[in-house]
């Protein structure tokens, strides 16, 4: 059996969902030809749905180390680091997928940019994480110096004065105590714009679903960002992706006061820059 009927044999194992299966055949295939970087990322494919993110990534390395330019190549690896948590190589992948992508004019849908959104969605979420529990380290932190140094001011208030009264001890408890309430008070505050840092979604693309930065819309009513609905007309179709209506790039009108909308919301929240 020839390399090429390994790997149809191993498609539709695919299909059928016998990605082992599918892995044995598309193995043979690279036996033979160990060339094709084809044969890499379909079996890289096959590693991803069986959750084996290392063996995919493996594959993506060698079908890449073949042909730099190949997309499946740099996507399926923006998959594999995304799985594995690893934000930053996932989208350094992912962009280098859609940047060749756009450049070889491949459709590949919005599989990327969806996968890429992710991506960012998951590494924002990763360090406002990270962020939060510094906060609350550094509130615990706090409290703790105020209370030990309450402590040492009733010590050597009760060691340099025999006689001091309930009165002076209790002043150093209440200063100490209002010194805590507005240490709790500054947190919570911060704690209510934490809350707050969900990007309202008008604000964001129906394609990327990121912020848009440059809003234009439709004659249908829908709202897109600039670069994304022309990178859609150019490589998936001259539609609507709501809607499904016929569109073209001459017919999109510019959304300004969306874009006023947008621009005072960044003005005011400059952690969606992150986003």
């Amino acid at each position: 059996m020839s390399a090429l009927e390994l790997r149809n044999q191993g498609n539709k194992l695919f299909a059928a969902r016998k990605y082992d299966d599918a892995i044995a055949c598309y193995t043979k295939a690279i036996i033979k030809n160990p060339s094709t970087a084809l044969f890499f990322t379909n079996r890289a494919l096959c590693h991803l749905k069986l959750r084996q993110f290392e063996k995919a990534h493996q594959d993506c390395q060698r079908a890449l180390e073949i042909d730099r330019s190949w997309v499946k190549g740099h996507f399926f690896m923006g998959q594999a680091y995304l799985e594995q948590n690893l934000y930053d190589e996932a989208i350094a992948s992912l962009k280098k997928a859609h940047d060749l992508a756009k450049e070889q004019k491949l459709n590949y849908g919005d599989d990327i940019t969806n996968t890429l959104r992710v991506a960012k969605k998951r590494r924002w979420n990763t360090i406002e994480e990270k962020r939060i529990q510094q906060e609350i380290d550094l509130q615990a932190y706090l409290n703790r110096l105020i209370k030990e140094d309450r402590v040492r001011q009733i010590e050597s208030l009760k060691k340099n004065d025999e006689m001091a009264s309930c009165e002076d001890v209790e002043s150093i408890v209440d200063q100490s105590e209002k010194r805590l309430s507005e240490v709790n008070s500054l947190f919570s505050q911060l704690d209510e714009r934490r809350k707050k840092r969900d990007v309202p979604d008008y604000l964001c693309g129906k394609i990327s679903f990121e912020i848009m930065r440059e809003p234009v819309i439709t004659p249908s009513g829908i709202t897109y960002d600039k670069k994304d609905i022309i990178e859609h007309l150019q490589r998936v179709g001259h539609f609507d992706p709501v809607t499904r209506t016929d569109l073209t790039q001459e017919q999109l009108i510019p959304n300004f006061s969306l874009k006023e909308v947008i621009d005072t919301y960044l003005e005011e929240n400059p952690w969606a820059e992150e986003y």
